[in-house]
Parts: C-alpha cells; sequence; structure tokens
C-alpha cells in the first residue's frame, strides 16, 4: 500500500497538471507520427491513449510517458504500404508478444553494455531529431509565426520567475492557453492543430485485427515485429535511463519491458499502431511537475477527452506554441557540458559519442545510431584492453629452461601478441608457460596458445603449462588440442 500511494497519489497536483500539457504536445505528435506511418491519424491518437494509460499501470518507471513514436512509425511505412492497416494491428499485438517474450530472456541487462558515451550521444541525437522535426513548422510561415514562437519561448522561460504562481503552474501549459487565446481573438491566420488531420469522434473499441491466422501471415508480420520490439525496447530503455538521472531515483527495466509489451498488444487490440516511451514527452512531464504514474494515465485519458470530445477546441491551438515547447525540450534534452567536455575526454570517448550522434541524425534511427555506439565502444575496450597484457621471462642457472610467466587478459585482440611473445629460435630443453596472472577468454586465446606450443615442441622443447585458474582451464581443456595427437596431426597435414 506504501508504494501504491507513492507511486500514484504523492504528487496529485503536479501529475494532474503535467499530464495535461503532455497529452496537448502529444496530439500533434500523434497525428504527425500516423502521417508518416501512412494510416489515419485516429490509429496515432488510439495507440498514444492506450499505451499511455496501460503503461501507467504495468510500466517501471513512475513519470515516464509511453505512446506512438516516430522512430516506431518510420518502421511500419513499408509494411503498411504492402499490406495495409489490419496487418499493421496484426504486426502490433505481435511486438507486444516478442517484447514479453524478450523481457523474460532478461534483454533489459544487456543495457549494461551501453557505454555513457552511447547515452550522452543518443541524447544529443535525440535533442538534435527534436528540434529539426520543427522546422517544417518554421519553413514557408509568414512572421506572425516566428512572434508566436519567440513570445511562447519568453513565456517558457520567464514565467517560472513570477512569484509563487510561477511555481504553481508549469509554463508551457500557460505557453499555451495564452498563444491559444491571442491568436483566436486577433485572428492572425497560422497553421494550428486542426491543420495536422482530422481528429477522430468515437471512442476507441476492441477489434481483433482480420488476417489470416497462419504461417504466412506469420513471415510476413514477424520481421516487422521483431524490429520493432528491439527498436521500442532500446529507445525505452534509453528514456529509462534518462529519467532516471533526472528525478535521482531508479526504475525498473524488467517491468518496464514487459510493460510496453503489454501496452502494445492493447494498442493492437484497440486499433492503434505499435509505441514505446517518448524522451521528449517525458522530460515535459517531469519539467511540468510530473513524477508518478498518475501523470501518466492522466494524459492518455486527457488526450482521449480532448480529441473526441473537445475537438472544437483543440483545433484553434497554434502550433506556433507546441513548436515552443518542443524547441525548449530539445534545448533541455541536449548535454551542453558534452561541447565542453571535448576537450578534456579520451579521443576514444568522443569518437563513440560523436559516432552516435552522427548516426542517429543521418539515419533518423535511433536504434542504429545506439548499436553504432555500443560497436565503437566495444571495439575501443578491446583495443585499450589488450594493450594490458604483458609478459615477463626467466632462465634457470643453465639457460637450458625458460619460464615465460604472462600477465593480463588474452582474447581475439591480444593473442596475436601473445603468440608473438615467444623466441622460436632460442634452443632449448624446456618452455614453461605460466599464466597464474593471465586470464583466457575466448577461441583465438585458445588457438593462440596451441599454435605456440606446438611450434614449441616442433623445435625440440619440452613445453608445461601452469597456473590456469578456473575458467582458463575450462575452456582450454575443452577447445585446446595441444595435447591431442590425432587433432594435431590433422594440422600438420596428417591422415
Amino acid at each position: 500500500m506504501q508504494k501504491l500511494k507513492k507511486e500514484w497519489f504523492s504528487n496529485i497536483r503536479g501529475d494532474a497538471i503535467a499530464g495535461i500539457v503532455v497529452a496537448l504536445a502529444l496530439i500533434p505528435e500523434a497525428i504527425a507520427f500516423s502521417i508518416i506511418a501512412g494510416v489515419d491519424p485516429k490509429v496515432g491518437l488510439y495507440a498514444s491513449f492506450c499505451i499511455a494509460v496501460v503503461i501507467s499501470f504495468v510500466g517501471g518507471r513512475p513519470g515516464m510517458i509511453s505512446a506512438a513514436t516516430g522512430a516506431m512509425a518510420l518502421l511500419m511505412v513499408t509494411l503498411v504500404k504492402e499490406y495495409g492497416l489490419e496487418y499493421l494491428l496484426a504486426t502490433t499485438i505481435l511486438t507486444g508478444l516478442i517484447q514479453i517474450a524478450l523481457s523474460y530472456i532478461g534483454i533489459h541487462k544487456l543495457m549494461s553494455f551501453v557505454a555513457r558515451a552511447v547515452v550522452v550521444g543518443f541524447v544529443n541525437a535525440l535533442a538534435i531529431l527534436i528540434f529539426l522535426a520543427q522546422l517544417p513548422e518554421l519553413t514557408n510561415v509568414t512572421w506572425h509565426v516566428y512572434v508566436l514562437t519567440a513570445i511562447g519561448l519568453g513565456i517558457i522561460y520567464l514565467f517560472p520567475y513570477i512569484p509563487k504562481i510561477g511555481q504553481i503552474l508549469p509554463s508551457p501549459l500557460v505557453t499555451i492557453i495564452i498563444l491559444t487565446i491571442f491568436v483566436y481573438f486577433v485572428g492572425w491566420d497560422v497553421r494550428t492543430v486542426g491543420d495536422m488531420g482530422q481528429l477522430p469522434d468515437t471512442l476507441p473499441i476492441f477489434l481483433w485485427p482480420d488476417v489470416p491466422l497462419d504461417f504466412e501471415t506469420l513471415k510476413i508480420i514477424f520481421p516487422y515485429a521483431f524490429a520493432l520490439a528491439i527498436v521500442g525496447l532500446l529507445e525505452s530503455f534509453m528514456t529509462t535511463t534518462i529519467i532516471d538521472d533526472l528525478t535521482d531515483t531508479k526504475g525498473d527495466k524488467f517491468k518496464e519491458a514487459r510493460g510496453q509489451g503489454i501496452a502494445n498488444i492493447a494498442s493492437g487490440s484497440m486499433g492503434g499502431m505499435a509505441g514505446c516511451a517518448m524522451i521528449g514527452q517525458s522530460i515535459i512531464n517531469i519539467k511540468s511537475g510530473g513524477r508518478g504514474r498518475l501523470s501518466s494515465f492522466l494524459a492518455g485519458i486527457y488526450l482521449l477527452v480532448m480529441v473526441v470530445f473537445l475537438a472544437d477546441v483543440l483545433t484553434v491551438i497554434p502550433m506556433a506554441a507546441l513548436v515552443a515547447i518542443m524547441i525548449m525540450v530539445a534545448i533541455g534534452t541536449f548535454d551542453w557540458g558534452s561541447i565542453k567536455r571535448l576537450r578534456t575526454l579520451p579521443l576514444s570517448t568522443n569518437i563513440v559519442m560523436l559516432g552516435t550522434v552522427i548516426v542517429t541524425v543521418g539515419t533518423h534511427n535511433l536504434a542504429l545510431g545506439v548499436l553504432t555506439g555500443v560497436l565503437l565502444a566495444s571495439l575501443f575496450f578491446a583495443n585499450k584492453i589488450s594493450h594490458f597484457m604483458y609478459f615477463e621471462t626467466e632462465y634457470n642457472a643453465d639457460k637450458t629452461q625458460k619460464v615465460y610467466k604472462f600477465v593480463g587478459q588474452v582474447f581475439f585482440n591480444s593473442s596475436e601478441k601473445f603468440y608473438e611473445s615467444f623466441d622460436f629460435k632460442e634452443v632449448l630443453d624446456k618452455v614453461i608457460i605460466d599464466v597464474s596472472r593471465a586470464h583466457f577468454w575466448d577461441i583465438s586465446a585458445v588457438y593462440a596458445l596451441d599454435k605456440a606450443v606446438i611450434k614449441l615442441r616442433r623445435e625440440g622443447a619440452e613445453v608445461e603449462i601452469i597456473g590456469q585458474n578456473e575458467a582458463t582451464s575450462t575452456i582450454i581443456d575443452r577447445f585446446g588440442i595441444h595435447d591431442n595427437p590425432e587433432e594435431i596431426e590433422k594440422i600438420m597435414g596428417g591422415h
């Protein structure tokens, strides 16, 4: 009961007000993402309602907003174009099932492989993408739009300094109200939410996708569903990490992965498309005072009520007001300190961060950007740790016996260095390979050891390996062939 009270009812006023701001900001984005995917606006709006409400109950991160997203919409374009809406709904349900399965496999643990530089790059790339997404609303428009956007930004940043009331009402909500009233009474001809597309006038209903339940359907939708599941979880995990930092609290990534799956099943069953956590809306929620699950729940409820019952009011909201809010999100999301740290951080860290940004912005694919960052970070780490492997040698009194003492990690990137450490031309009676301070990680390391031992023995030396730890001994015993005459004969060309 204490946990329930803390997550749901510890911040009722803040969550209720933040939910309104989030709902208003969700509407044009949900419509825009529907247009990207090539479906009716109500598909994105119904998805945002379902996902926001369901995730508030089953998600692992209070205060985080999930809904229809651009990253997911981009993956649906070909599917919708070739097979239609019904197959999209079936894909959304399958996406949810895959995400639930992946949550129990432990996919959330893979976040430990995401370096801090990748997270910073992801955040900065997302900030840039959020800003770039506003440019269509700021190009080929009249001067009125620029004035309204500037006024909106002024209200957003200056309103909080007003005594008392500035701390009670979130400035993004005040911006929407003031600019809407101003445009309505002044009569400026600017683009509004109503120009984005037709809002639905009915509540969503449960429906099962009208597709054949056979293997052919599965062959069509599975590749899309798997891609959506991975991208959705990746974006949700990254957003969880960022909101954890902003609120100094800890989200449950296992519950989040499972919750995203349940929410997507609900979305597909109610005529919506697949979605995931939204970093922009989540930051709007946090900056507007939202902290608990109630903010996500109310954002979904407000969204549905607004689009179905208050469409006449929503349609007059100027897009400039929402653009100002999203610019504020972009500015607040970008890690400005990362620019200053470029001078002090290692070159490899900077390359990982900038690589993540460039690929993400260049492809508009958050998952591809993060995977690029993880790959670069892994390569740099492998290269760095390989330099920590070194060896020492010592002889007996008559120099007929030599001991090689290895220290460090032997794996694919250091195995060649390990092999080249031996002097095969030296005439010795016995060679001792001491690996008590070394660790063998993979097949490449074992192969290098085999090659060295076989060559030393071929040169006439007796070879002994000592000091293996349990893990090293296990991998050498399993894959090593230097003590297996039959395998050695095969390698040496015997029959």
